[in-house]
């Protein structure tokens, strides 16, 4: 197993994360600082900034209902609370694809970081879906444009093609397959166009409507949900 494979495995952070832990030397392998592409073997110890870490033995993902206010980050001095704080679960998870401060809804939160490596790795287009109302009434025209994709001028970048459904004058509900920062928000304003509420409801195969949650509340997957949830990831347990 690659070592990056392995920090993510252990709970600590992404592949991502963890190459730049590698980078900045503050990974060792039998006390031996450890570099870009290092593959383990079995009975190798390896350390975080002096600390031991293992692989978990139980793969926890949560459900959460995010509320309005809370910060998708783990610490930040700025924010009256965080996604974390506001879990407050007895062990270390973190999320998998951020909603914005002014949205709410459905958050995974889990202890692999392999599973999040897989989750938003954007090639895979797993979906996330959402519900979305907007400061006035649109046509059919706004359907189709947001459908076909959206270019936006601020990330230079145009969406990819997505499926998108009126429930009512003005609200919405929309599939997406890419994770671009604020992206259902900034497609709305390029067509001139207010998000006043934001709601995700699905990631992949979790939906929000299957658990009876509160905001700020979780549920734990059980074993098949989350052999479901693996299995969609392209992940073999």
């Amino acid at each position: 197993m690659r070592l990056n494979q392995y920090i993510a495995s252990c709970g600590l952070c992404s592949r991502r994360e963890a190459d730049k832990l590698i980078a900045a030397g503050k990974v060792s392998v039998n006390d031996v600082t450890a570099s870009f592409g290092t593959k383990l073997e079995d009975g190798d110890v390896v350390k975080v900034e002096g600390r031991q870490i293992k692989q978990k033995s139980e793969h926890i993902v949560l459900a959460y209902y995010k509320p309005r206010g809370i910060v998708c980050t783990e610490k930040d001095s700025h924010a009256e609370k965080t996604v974390i704080e506001d879990v407050n679960y007895p062990e270390r998870v973190t999320y998998a694809g951020r909603l914005d401060k002014d949205s709410e809804g459905l958050l995974i939160l889990t202890n692999d970081g392999n599973l999040i490596n897989a989750m938003m790795k954007g090639a895979n287009k797993h979906e996330k879906e959402y519900v979305v109302q907007v400061e006035k009434s649109f046509d059919d025209k706004f359907i189709e444009k947001m459908s076909k994709g959206v270019y936006l001028k601020e990330l230079d970048r145009t969406t990819r093609p997505c499926k998108i459904k009126k429930l009512s004058k003005d609200s919405f509900n929309i599939i997406l397959t890419q994770g671009l920062n604020r992206q259902i928000r900034r497609m709305c304003d390029e067509l001139g166009y207010k998000v006043v509420s934001l709601k995700r409801v699905r990631v992949m195969t979790v939906k929000l409507s299957d658990y009876d949650l509160k905001p700020s509340s979780y549920h734990k997957l059980d074993e098949g949900e989350v052999l479901k949830l693996y299995k969609a990831a392209g992940i073999v347990l």
